[in-house]
């Protein structure tokens, strides 16, 4: 029997193989296609954005019905979603939150990384999904909303209707959209479905309530009137054109003056932003 021979560096394999199936170089758009089939794949997207797509068409068309054309001279066509939006934005919020922390709960997020090494292009990819997904399911339920209040109700008394209404039904769509992006953010930092949702509910319901407390103390008043100014509520109400409380004739007598829709607009996105980039920079550095 003769002793085992030892392969040449030669015979141990070809030089210079290549695959026969294609290898493209890795961009943004294999991480898009990758992130909308886990968007679409999962149960929790069509609950939670038909949910919010009902309860603005429903509760919109509600008001609508108890509505006259008398009412809108006063108020855009596009007003009566607001009264779903206020809900439904709770529905954008879990779905935001959702969308990263299913991920970390199932134990995908690791597969993820190893088959996509660049942690900010999907996290990218997440953010652009879910922002325009989120953003034209709102907009479409508020532009329905609006179109079915304009052709019921566009008749004798109910006032000149410009473009301009249509357009804070976007803002309006816009500002909640971020909301949801806000929530994605604070997932990311998390990690923790119920802890996230909880984080985003507190932010949402809490501001008017400790507000309204907090005004009782004469030390604590111009904070809790800053509360009661600036919160998700009152924007929705500014960016749809809808008086929203803190209206009043003498802004100076108890300091409720109204803000502006860009005074909402700008907070949203100060404080949307920089959730977002400490995202990005805790992402990145952690192991998972």
């Amino acid at each position: 029997m003769s002793a085992p021979t030892t392969a040449t560096a030669g015979e141990r394999g070809p030089k210079g193989y290549s695959s026969p199936l294609p290898t493209p170089r890795p961009h943004l758009g294999h991480a898009l296609a990758s992130e909308w089939t886990k968007l679409t794949s999962v149960r929790s997207t069509m609950w939670t954005l038909g949910s919010m797509v009902l309860l603005v068409t429903g509760i919109g068309g509600a008001v609508i019905v108890q509505t006259r054309s008398l009412d809108y001279e006063q108020m855009p066509f596009v007003a009566p979603a607001l009264f779903g939006l206020l809900v439904g934005q709770l529905s954008v919020m879990v779905l935001g939150v959702l969308t990263i922390t299913s991920e970390y709960g199932t134990g995908l997020v690791r597969t993820t990384f190893t088959a996509a090494p660049d942690r900010y292009r999907v996290l990218t990819a997440k953010y652009l999904v879910f922002g325009i997904t989120a953003f034209l399911a709102t907009a479409g339920s508020v532009s329905l909303v609006g179109l079915t209040a304009s052709i019921l109700h566009d008749g004798p008394g109910s006032g000149v209707h410009t473009a301009s209404e249509w357009a804070s039904g976007l803002l309006g769509s816009l500002y909640v959209t971020l909301l949801g992006v806000l929530a994605m953010a604070v997932g990311a930092l998390v990690r923790h479905s119920a802890g996230a949702i909880a984080v985003m509910l507190g932010l949402v319901t809490l501001p008017p309530v400790i507000g309204a407390v907090v005004t009782s103390w004469e030390a604590l008043a111009p904070f809790g009137r800053a509360l009661l100014q600036y919160n998700s509520p009152v924007a929705l109400m500014e960016l749809f054109g809808l008086p929203t409380g803190s209206d009043d004739p003498d802004p100076a007598a108890d300091g409720l003056g109204s803000p502006s829709s860009l005074s909402h607009m700008l907070l949203i996105l100060l404080l949307t932003g920089t959730m977002v980039a400490a995202s990005y920079v805790v992402t990145g550095r952690r192991d998972v």
